[in-house]
């Protein structure tokens, strides 16, 4: 379908003057960029190379799009992760071929793990050297199939256009996930008359996004007949921007909730509902609560190793299992369930609060206040407690202090991958969705500071806070420089305990305390660092000093700041539920061991 008058205006830095009568004959790289500005993105992050250097062309002729150059290809796709994690739009990052794609593959496989929308183009050598073993050429269908939701290689410029469509309809619909268009350097240089479609249809992608009504109906009668409910939440409440109706479901029940690592701010920290984050270090009642409940309703939530534990003792307490998600592949994966709910978060959940509206059928009332009165017996072992020191800063205490500090401002909270992020995620208290971002499915270390650029960019007046450690944030830590130049004032809180510090834990935990290659003896001094990329570097070694520093960060709005923290080299994440364990063999603290 031809575009409108109004839409080529939009598309175009120079329209004309009156509606063209044919579509305007555009090489390959107007055509990328053409297809972007009709998807509304903003923003980009990427970094140039011989096989896109026509699309960088483009871009340098336009003005709707902000292109971000970053120092690492992997820090471009990270970024545009992050952006995606906080708005909930279609990230986008643009690579070139070989290295260029072969650099973004860990940010690739990163956002397939968590489900997030992407589309990531990168270049290819010219169609004709294709498998030729040319200069900086890689199989990129070949290598990303295993870690994008779908893959193209565009070998004819006429269908560029329609292939951009698609992209953006399969990353951002049904389960999300990024999507690779590798278009080679040739494509991006032929042209043909450009006509984007304003919708798409493909035979083979039809994902379900209403679910069936007697399923719903079948699993509110029995949510509503339980005697010991519980309602388990996960990132696809997120994805799927259903919080506020897992909130009024919750509310109109009074059933126990708990949240995922990838969930956390689907239910607010404050809700006395609430229970904490479930799982490996998950807090004792959310795991308890779990194990011995009589009815489980999961939404968007997969049942993964780091939830369950043990899938043979989650499996000893007979229960029924409620399971709804937009990916049926994922229902039934790892636990067998009673009621599949194949369908939208969102939309699911709006179903069944009118179900609860319209139904005679209210919960046992006296059922739950016992439910209540056992799980309110597990919150009194206050399981986060921690030894406190006037000697050597407590990680948890840092955490802590940010999370009250920052309580009345509109804050994002991204982690690096290890005992920081655990700390985060059991410290920082969420009220809200799309303020806890970290890498959970497959654990990657680096993604703190790219993924708070991407976010600072598109919430530039929210604070952005990274916390991190020595060890992940000198993964990406080049991306300090990016930071100077696209003026992005994010605040890294580095918890320094000299250690890898989770690789540490187990070594102390499971391997007799052999720490093998764990411990960081040859640190920079992160203040001098900072300062060299244009930044301010501040570090603190006592108690008495994290709060006025977090208060100075704050202070600095339009700087990016470092901080230092030197925190208790031997200091572990509890609770923990060691592997082949269940849920409820938690380790609480070193007494338990």
């Amino acid at each position: 379908m031809d575009m409108s008058a109004a839409e080529v205006k939009r598309a175009s830095t120079a329209p004309p003057q009156t509606p063209p009568s044919h579509p305007p004959e555009l090489n390959g790289s107007e055509i990328m960029v053409r297809c972007l500005q009709a998807e509304g993105v903003k923003f980009m992050w990427g970094y140039p190379g011989g096989a896109v250097l026509y699309i960088y062309d483009a871009l340098y002729k336009q003005q709707t799009i902000e292109h971000v150059l970053v120092r690492h290809e992997q820090a471009a796709v990270h970024a545009a992760d992050g952006y995606a994690r906080a708005t909930g739009e279609v990230g986008v990052a643009l690579v070139t071929s070989g290295p260029g794609v072969t650099n973004a593959i860990t940010g690739i496989a990163t956002a397939y793990m968590d489900s997030i929308p992407m589309v990531i183009v990168t270049g290819q050598v010219p169609t004709p050297a294709i498998g030729l073993d040319a200069f900086q050429e890689c199989d990129t269908v070949g290598i990303t199939r295993p870690i994008v939701k779908h893959n193209f290689l565009v070998k004819d410029v006429r269908d560029l256009a329609l292939t951009m469509k698609k992209a953006f309809h399969i990353a951002r619909t049904g389960r999300p996930g990024p999507v690779v268009v590798d278009i080679p350097k040739d494509v991006s240089l032929k042209t043909c008359p450009f006509v984007y479609p304003d919708k798409v249809e493909m035979r083979s992608y039809n994902p379900v996004k209403k679910g069936h009504g007697g399923q719903i109906r079948k699993a509110m009668q029995l949510l509503l007949t339980a005697k010991r409910p519980y309602i388990y939440a996960g990132g696809g409440v997120i994805l799927g921007n259903a919080a506020a109706e897992l909130r009024e479901l919750a509310d109109m029940l009074g059933y126990p909730c708990t949240n995922t690592l990838m969930g956390l701010g689907a239910t607010s920290a404050a809700d006395p509902k609430f229970l904490g984050m479930l799982g490996m270090h998950g807090t004792y009642e959310a795991n308890m609560t779990m194990q011995h409940c009589d009815v489980l309703i999961a939404v968007g939530a997969r049942f993964d190793d780091r939830v369950i534990g043990n899938p043979k003792h989650f499996a000893s307490v007979e229960r029924k299992i409620i399971h709804i998600d937009i990916d049926p592949s994922s229902i039934s994966k790892r636990v067998k369930v009673d009621i599949p709910i194949v369908g939208d978060t969102k939309d699911v959940l709006q179903e069944m609060i009118a179900f609860v509206k319209e139904s005679p059928l209210r919960a046992d009332v006296h059922a739950l206040s016992a439910w209540w009165s056992q799980i309110n017996e597990w919150r009194k072992r206050e399981c986060l407690a921690y030894k406190t020191s006037d000697d050597v800063i407590k990680p948890q205490f840092v955490v802590q202090t940010l999370s009250e500090l920052t309580k009345d401002i509109d804050t994002y909270i991204t982690s690096d991958v290890g005992q920081h992020q655990m700390w985060a995620a059991q410290f920082y208290r969420f009220h809200e969705p799309r303020r806890w971002i970290n890498s959970g499915g497959l654990g990657t270390m680096g993604v703190g500071l790219p993924y708070a650029m991407g976010i600072k960019l598109a919430k530039p007046d929210s604070e952005v806070f990274c916390i991190t450690g020595e060890g992940s944030i000198q993964m990406c830590i080049q991306e300090l420089s990016t930071c100077l130049q696209y003026r992005t004032p994010v605040k890294i809180v580095a918890l320094n305990n000299r250690y890898l510090g989770m690789v540490r834990q187990w070594q102390q935990l499971d391997y007799g305390g052999r720490y093998s290659h764990s411990y960081m003896d040859a640190l920079p001094d992160f203040v001098k660092l900072a300062e060299a990329y244009g930044h301010v570097g501040i570090k603190i070694e006592k108690p008495s000093e994290v709060e006025p520093a977090l208060k100075e960060m704050i202070r600095l709005k339009d700087r990016t700041v470092f901080l230092d923290v030197r925190t208790d080299p031997t200091e572990n994440v509890w609770p923990m539920v060691q592997a082949g364990k269940g849920i409820t063999e938690m380790l609480l603290g070193s007494e338990d061991l």
